[in-house]
């Protein structure tokens, strides 16, 4: 039997939230799954489909240029047409009331934001942005994928003709170094951490729960499947992101 709001684990938790001076959430793949976007892991993910294509193969090749946009737009209209769930709402909640500090997202879809979180740091970047590579400009994605589409052609760059990517991390691509600072410094100051929906084998993200707890913080894991850090977690849920969420949520809404 799965358990209910008032049981322990969700008072300590709870309560957690309510002691601490410093939260942060880091989110993965697992939190919009919910919202209809399939982890990229899964069978039904694009990498199960298409090899990735690497950053260099991108700098080097029109072919591959092609390719990864032809990978990208085919991923595109469930991403656009993705909501946020109740458990990016909840964390919304949960930073409008000052209970959480900031979202650190694995995440590319941008659905935090749209939940109405304000301090997000994306360390893979946004899906719903293009940028060039060579200016540095950036675009709203939608009218570059439509380009794409109908002519099959990479687009260029409309200020410089340069290379346009979309603005996310490609596989050998240098995460946002003032992204990740800022997301580390945020987890060395941290009194609890949530890991949501993280399979927490991707780093540099999946060190930033080890930081926090090497720096004295309760760390709670929020997952379908076990992780390498469930042995350093205060508490460790199972159950569907949102459920989980919500029955922490409860119990804040009882104090």
């Amino acid at each position: 039997m799965s358990a209910q709001p008032n049981d322990s684990p969700y008072k300590s938790i709870a309560h957690w939230l309510e002691l601490s001076r410093s939260t942060v959430v880091l989110t993965g793949a697992g939190i919009s799954t919910e919202s209809g976007i399939p982890d990229f892991r899964s069978p039904s993910g694009v990498w199960a489909k298409y090899a990735p294509v690497y950053f260099d193969e991108f700098l080097a090749s029109a072919e591959s240029r092609h390719e990864y946009w032809r990978h990208k737009c085919e991923a595109h209209p469930a991403m656009a047409a993705a909501q946020p769930n109740l458990g990016h709402e909840i964390l919304a909640r949960w930073e409008s009331a000052g209970r959480i500090a900031a979202v650190i997202t694995q995440n590319i879809d941008g659905l935090h934001q749209l939940a109405g979180s304000r301090n997000v740091l994306e360390l893979h970047g946004t899906a719903r942005e293009i940028a060039c590579l060579d200016c540095h400009a950036r675009f709203d994605v939608e009218p570059l994928v439509a380009e794409f589409l109908a002519s099959d052609r990479v687009p260029l760059c409309p200020k410089c003709r340069g290379r346009l990517k979309h603005a996310t991390v490609s596989f050998g691509q240098q995460l946002p170094p003032e992204v990740l600072m800022k997301a580390s410094a945020l987890c060395a100051k941290a009194e609890l951490i949530f890991a949501v929906g993280s399979s927490l084998v991707v780093h540099p993200a999946a060190g930033l729960p080890r930081l926090a707890v090497q720096r004295g913080a309760r760390l709670v894991i929020v997952n379908r499947d076990a992780t390498e850090l469930d042995s350093l977690a205060n508490c460790a849920l199972r159950d569907p992101i949102s459920v989980e969420l919500q029955r922490v949520d409860a119990v804040l809404g009882t104090r």
